[in-house]
């Protein structure tokens, strides 16, 4: 673990020192600057560096490569939302752009839904619901008062049609993969379904379930067991958004 830890560690360093030179060749000056508030609901909410800068950190030469490797490794330790997210970034001034156009959504997000997390990562966003507070035990019905938290989701969505989202379903350890791979994926289809239906186009939505394979917290506690039952949302360009960016349009 202390050997792929310093291997990850070293190969962070490499690819911010790749993004720095791109960056500066492209000049610095041109890209905009912004505060950075990640966390709403459940999560904390933090401030740093601006996700637009950290949005063109990977080279525009090293993005696609570097973006897909850090998006399975990152995918594993943060939730394969995360992973999806990264692994489609641009990089360079491109994804510097994109991550000025998420910076306003995600802060919509953030204002008008008060029962879940939202986080900007890399040139994306990315939202985590409680299962707890969308579904019942072992259902995967949407509770009506849940519902008004997507309502919201969706109307955001539909302000920025330039996105793709992948809705993700994850259950605990409890039980057998048997029963908890298919309660994640008809969880997460009841999401895309029920968003799709308030106005979002149904092409920009993909659905995964997880069963229990990508836990985020220990299994063997209650505490635990409850983060691992969740709904993730990563949101992030699609290739006309991503055209755009790369020819300066956004």
């Amino acid at each position: 673990m202390k050997s792929s830890n310093s291997i990850f560690s070293l190969f962070l360093a490499f690819t911010l020192f790749l993004g720095s030179c791109a960056t500066s060749q492209q000049g610095s000056g041109n890209i905009p600057q912004g505060n950075d508030t990640t966390g709403n609901g459940t999560g904390p909410r933090k401030t740093g560096t601006s996700r637009t800068v950290k949005g063109g950190a990977i080279g525009a030469g090293a993005g696609a490569i570097t973006g897909a490797v850090l998006g399975r490794v990152i995918g594993g330790k943060s939730g394969t939302a995360a992973g999806a997210i990264i692994g489609a970034a641009v990089g360079g001034t491109g994804g510097a752009l994109i991550g000025r156009r998420m910076d306003k959504q995600a802060e919509e997000l953030q204002r008008d839904m008060q029962n879940a997390k939202v986080e900007r990562v890399g040139e994306g966003i990315k939202i985590t619901f409680d299962s707890g507070i969308l579904f019942d035990t072992n259902a995967a019905t949407l509770r009506p008062a849940s519902m008004t938290e997507i309502d919201k989701m969706a109307t955001t969505l539909q302000k920025y049609p330039d996105t793709n989202i992948l809705v993700e379903g994850h259950t605990d350890a409890s039980g057998s993969d048997a029963i908890n791979q298919p309660l994640s994926e008809r969880r997460a289809q009841a999401v895309a379904t029920y968003t799709t239906s308030k106005g979002v186009e149904a092409s920009r939505v993909q659905t995964r379930g997880y069963g229990s394979s990508q836990p985020i917290a220990d299994n063997t506690t209650e505490a635990g067991k409850q983060a691992n039952r969740r709904v993730e949302i990563a949101i992030y360009a699609n290739e006309k958004m991503k055209k755009a960016a790369e020819e300066g349009r956004l």
